[in-house]
Formats: C-alpha cells, structure tokens, sequence
C-alpha cells in the first residue's frame, strides 16, 4: 500500500510562489507515473500537470503552463510542484496521485490512478 502526502500549501497574494512536494512510502516510487490535480470549492477535480516515470514526459493543463514546474526525484521517493505567479483562479485543494506502472498522458483524464494523497490547501489572495 503506498501513502502519499502532501505538504507546502498555504496562503500567498497574487503573484507569489509555493513549492509542494509530495512524498511516497510504501512502494517502488520509480515504477509510478505521478501527478498533480486540483480542487476548487464547488468544482470538480481537474488535471494540473503529470510526468511519466523516468521523467521524460510532463503534460501542464493550459491554465498553468509555463507558471508551474512538476519534477521527481526518485532517490527521494518524492515530487514537487514549483508554483509562481499565482493567481486567485489557482485556489483550490491540490492533490498528488500516483498511478502504478501507468502513464503521464493516461494520468490526464485520471486513468489508471491508483493511489491519491490527501490534499494540500493553496489559497492565493488578490
């Protein structure tokens, strides 16, 4: 069983950075394709980004890309999302989910998802 958590949310203005990591226990980190997704209130969970494995093959969602940066560090068991020049629109519940000898662009429409953290709150103030 592999457990997930998350940390490094909290509240920043607009503008600002944080830097979520996302450490892995309980299984062979490197055979996981992971990612990150989001949680506004009253809205569905949506795909932020992904990265496959090895590393090699990342996928943003439109709405982040070139302000965040996903990597993983396998030595580590660990992942981490660099956000900056945060927006209010990124408020929500940030979520890490691994996905067991799955892929980065399946993970994208949360297929193959196998385990999920429990969230970490991000809150960006205008």
């Amino acid at each position: 069983q592999v457990q997930l958590v998350e940390s490094g949310g909290g509240l920043v203005q607009a503008g600002g950075s944080l830097r979520l990591s996302c450490a892995a226990s309980g299984g062979t980190f490197s055979r996981y394709a992971m990612g990150w997704f989001r949680q506004a209130p009253g809205k569905e969970r949506e795909f932020v980004v992904t990265i496959s494995r090895s590393g090699g093959s990342i996928y943003y969602a439109d709405s982040v890309k070139g302000r965040f940066t996903i990597s993983r560090d396998n030595a580590k068991n660990t992942v981490y999302l660099q956000m900056n020049s945060l927006k209010p629109e990124d408020t929500a519940v940030y979520y890490c989910a691994a996905a067991f000898d799955g892929t980065a662009q399946a993970m994208k429409i949360m297929r193959g998802i196998s385990y999920w953290g429990q969230g970490t709150q991000v809150t960006v103030s205008s």
